[in-house]
This record gives C-alpha cells, sequence and structure tokens, in this order.
C-alpha cells in the first residue's frame, strides 16, 4: 500500500503493525485454554496422588488446581483489545535511476556560416 505526500514522493506502509486475522486470533486463544486446562488436570490428579505421600506438596498442586481455572480464561480472554493504529514507521521508496544521454566522446565544432 502506498500513499503519496505533499512532495510527489511515495511513502510505503510496512505491515508489521497490522492486526492478526480473526480466525488466528480465535486459535491462539483456544491453544492457550487447552494448555493451562491441561495443566490444571495433572495438578488435580498430583493432588490425588501425592495426597498421602506429600501432603504440603499436594495442597500446593490442589492450589494451583483451583485457581488455574480462573487465570486460564482470564489468559484466554486477552487479546484482541488493543486496536494498533496505522504503523507509525513508512520506509520511502527507491527512487528509479534517471536515464542520461550518453557522453560525446569528443566536444562538438562550431559549425561556420556560410556568408556571401
Amino acid at each position: 500500500m502506498r500513499k503519496r505526500n505533499g512532495n510527489g514522493g511515495a511513502e510505503v506502509f510496512r505491515i508489521t503493525g497490522a492486526r492478526q486475522g480473526l480466525a488466528e486470533d480465535v486459535r491462539g486463544r483456544q491453544r492457550r485454554y487447552v494448555i493451562s486446562m491441561s495443566i490444571r488436570t495433572v495438578s488435580v490428579i498430583l493432588t490425588a496422588v501425592l495426597w498421602d505421600v506429600e501432603r504440603p506438596v499436594a495442597i500446593v498442586t490442589l492450589i494451583l488446581g483451583a485457581l488455574l481455572p480462573y487465570v486460564a480464561v482470564v489468559i484466554a480472554n486477552a487479546g484482541r483489545e488493543n486496536v494498533p493504529a496505522l504503523p507509525s514507521t513508512f520506509v520511502t521508496a527507491p527512487l528509479r535511476p534517471m536515464i542520461s544521454a550518453a557522453p560525446s566522446a569528443a566536444p562538438a565544432e562550431p559549425v561556420a556560416e556560410d556568408r556571401r
């Protein structure tokens, strides 16, 4: 995408500030939520396994399993709130080289006028 500025040159927008697509955003949110819920499932299983063996570790995993659903929802919902404006950086369009006449080998001699 090009934008003409006042003096006739073209500025080229960088697209690094463009938003990601909606489908890609939803896919990323789902992935973060599934990862968080998988960690929660492992912590609940560890709580059941470690309850009679290491009670302090089991209590920590129980607390982790209880807090992770809230954290997972907050993390999964974080996303498209920040709408970026147009990119602030521009790249100037490269100038095309001008084609000039070939330099002459010898200067041209003046032609004498014929006066009669």
